[in-house]
């Protein structure tokens, strides 16, 4: 019971995608000494947990990654590759008006 209420709340998302594998190990440690959970479960219980927490860290910088995007976007803000692309572009107008 108490393995699926921890599985319910870290799925949820932010828990585990904020927790540390420290601070993981050390709550269910605590689970192990009030009885909780059986120290054979507590391996596995982490494992699951820190990987829930990475699943969702990587979702949430896609989401995050995705919204600057657009707010980017919406701001008519240049990106990174556009001003490459312009530098480049300079720099060879430039090589070229020297050469002529």
């Amino acid at each position: 019971m108490v393995r699926s209420i921890l599985n319910n709340v870290y799925s949820l998302g932010l828990g585990a995608a904020v927790a540390s594998k420290e601070q993981i190990e050390k709550a269910v440690d605590d689970l192990v000494k009030k009885g909780e959970i059986k120290r054979s479960e507590s391996e596995n219980l982490v494992e699951d947990l820190i990987e829930k927490g990475s699943q969702t860290q990587k979702q949430i910088d896609g989401i995050v990654q995705e919204r600057v995007k657009q707010v980017l976007a919406s701001m008519n803000i240049a990106t990174k590759e556009e001003i490459t692309a312009l530098e480049r572009r300079i720099r060879e107008l430039e090589q070229a008006n020297q050469n002529n």
